[in-house]
């Protein structure tokens, strides 16, 4: 079985950073493949022939599937003789209803027996995600989707204003805790990367 914890360090020791989520997709499912030569990695696997969804990453002699996010603040970073320049990225809100969805897309291949298991997995540097002291309002229109340290999520989920998009489905019970991956120094405060590993099984 997959030691999602293994991988993100044996990850971070190499690639502290990534340029975007695909560069962050590529080098997990590289990771994986060093760490279990034997594994079959595939890449933007479609589980459903006739649906639209894609998975991340997929690990076919496990069964497993793994969903991914990248989301971070402004940073220049100088790396191994190469230049990370990351962009700003806002919509923090959205950022944590779509790792709450991945969740929800794992549990449904999972249900249709497709997969036997998997992760939902968040990197970033943006303190907001994790610290739940940075909330601006506990009122907020995306209160019920904050994943921050300590919270458990699970049921329905949904914004406080109806009018903001669709409710989400949880059917698992999931305790979040999120992890260090590495620190580095660059041209902002956001120098720290932390992830979120959330399991996913039958």
């Amino acid at each position: 079985m997959l030691n999602i914890h293994e991988v993100m360090t044996g990850l971070a020791k190499t690639r502290p950073i990534f340029h975007s989520e695909a560069d962050f997709q590529f080098a997990l499912a590289w990771q994986i493949r060093e760490m279990m030569p034997d594994s079959q990695i595939r890449l933007e696997f479609k589980p459903f022939p006739d649906g639209r969804m894609y998975l991340d990453i997929w690990i076919r002699d496990q069964e497993m599937a793994i969903e991914l996010k990248y989301l971070h603040r402004k940073l220049e970073r100088e790396y191994d003789s190469e230049q990370f320049i990351l962009r700003e990225q806002s919509a923090q809100d959205l950022g944590r209803h779509g790792f709450l969805k991945d969740i929800a897309r794992v549990e449904s291949v999972v249900r249709a027996s497709v997969a036997k298991c998997g992760f939902a997995v968040l990197l970033t540097n943006d303190p907001s995600y994790w610290d739940e002291r940075r909330w601006i309002k506990r009122d907020s229109n995306d209160a019920a989707f904050r994943i921050h340290e300590g919270r458990v999520a699970t049921g329905e989920l949904a914004w406080l204003n109806p009018t903001a998009g669709g409710t989400l489905s949880l059917r698992g019970l999931y305790n979040l805790h999120w992890k260090d991956f590495s620190e580095v120094l660059g041209t902002r405060n956001y120098d720290q990367f932390r992830y979120l590993a959330v399991f996913i099984g039958e």
